[in-house]
């Protein structure tokens, strides 16, 4: 019995900020992030979106899909962010009840920066190699915020990803072994005083290779394929060129030949979708394998793909997955494309009006206007509580 992905769907924000228009701001030329960090876009949050409605927007799709008994089937949700919006309650709660799931089912929310949605995934296989007639629903969600002026301003972005977890899965089938690493550095945090996080760019850099090191190197004692074995690789991205210089880093501690084509076409078309997102912490390196499966112009069935996923911290996980046959009749890339073709563009000075709000804490009464046309938005904070609906466009969804 092989366990996986059987189905998967990425959500952002339906504005964006073109890094074009950033970069004069900053006093740099634009290639400086086009070039220099990999991206082009960054998808910009409403005041009216965070990590639940974005949560909620990917798993939407995936959810409709299935008939009564396929939802039935879905006994555990497992929530990944590092973007939390409550000290106690999951935000997957929220996603719970806007998909309509069963209330026979355990909802969880994971933190661990950008690694923590890797560990939910292993959590879920676990869970349905114990049952295998269960469904796990997995989803990473974040928002990407630092300080306005500061160098990872144009690394900010959003999104989620939902995916669903099974036996003898559609997509891509997961397999047993994974290289681990674990270590205490300081290279981004975030307080719970902050909105924003806190970042040692140099160091983080150092913390994300040296993770990758260590990883790859206990794969190889787990017995784990070797590099020559897998056919292209799928890495955390906070931001594209990241993911450029950890192959390359890979490549060279693997021993593996240093030809430049074959390195760019064994990453390339997972960097697509990132570039006009930006950083989506817990999302990013599976918005990596949405981005890898819909624009690979060779079928790639049977073909083994390299994860690497990497929080701050710090923690990595090396880990691999086959391509399933006819995996092509499953894959949902006119609607990621449309998805992204379809955002609002903003100007730099719309942009701040919408990231310089922060939620009132003083728990009154407080109206939030509609701006999303995403399927769920938040629509007031009252009371101390967040309050979710379903908009139009999920009903258009449906439909």
């Amino acid at each position: 019995m092989q366990l996986g992905i059987d189905d998967l769907a990425f959500a952002t924000a339906d504005r964006y900020l073109d890094l074009a228009n950033l970069a004069p701001v900053h006093g740099v030329e634009v290639a400086k992030y086009t070039v220099g960090l990999g991206q082009d876009r960054m998808s910009v949050c409403a005041p009216d979106e965070d990590v639940v409605t974005l949560a909620a927007a990917a798993a939407l799709p995936l959810v409709e899909d299935l008939d009564e008994d396929g939802i039935a089937s879905i006994r555990t949700v497992l929530l990944a962010t590092e973007s939390g919006i409550d000290q106690s309650k999951s935000a997957g709660v929220y996603v719970h009840r806007l998909l309509g799931l069963s209330p026979a089912a355990r909802v969880v929310e994971l933190k661990q920066a950008c690694y923590a949605g890797t560990s939910a995934l292993q959590m879920a296989l676990a869970l349905v190699a114990r049952n295998p007639e269960q469904k796990v629903l997995v989803i990473c969600s974040d928002v990407a915020r630092y300080d306005v002026g500061s160098s990872g301003e144009p690394t900010q972005g959003c999104g989620a990803v939902a995916m669903l977890v099974t036996a003898d899965p559609r997509l891509v089938a997961i397999e047993p072994l994974s290289g681990l690493h674990t270590s205490d550095v300081m290279d981004f945090w975030r307080p719970n005083y902050r909105t924003t996080a806190v970042v040692d760019g140099r160091l983080s850099i150092r913390a994300y290779t040296d993770s990758l090191t260590g990883a790859w190197q206990d794969l190889q004692a787990q017995g784990g394929p070797a590099f020559g074995d897998i056919d292209a690789f799928v890495y955390h991205q906070p931001f594209t060129k990241m993911a450029t210089k950890a192959h390359a880093h890979l490549t060279r501690i693997a021993g593996a030949p240093r030809d430049a084509e074959v390195m760019e076409a064994q990453v390339a078309d997972t960097l697509r979708y990132n570039r006009e997102i930006g950083n989506s912490y817990t999302a990013s390196m599976y918005i990596g394998l949405a981005s890898l499966l819909d624009h690979a112009t060779e079928d790639l069935a049977g073909s083994r793909i390299g994860f690497f996923s990497y929080g701050s911290g710090a923690v990595g996980e090396m880990f691999t997955g086959v391509v399933q046959p006819g995996y092509r009749a499953h894959l949902r890339a006119a609607a990621h494309r449309r998805l992204l073709d379809e955002r609002v563009e903003v100007t730099h000075p719309e942009y701040l009006e919408i990231v310089a709000p922060v939620n009132p804490v003083d728990g009154g009464d407080h109206t939030i206007a509609p701006v999303t046309r995403n399927p769920f938005r938040m629509s007031a904070i009252t009371g101390h509580q967040r309050v979710y609906e379903r908009t139009a466009a999920a009903d258009a969804a449906v439909a």
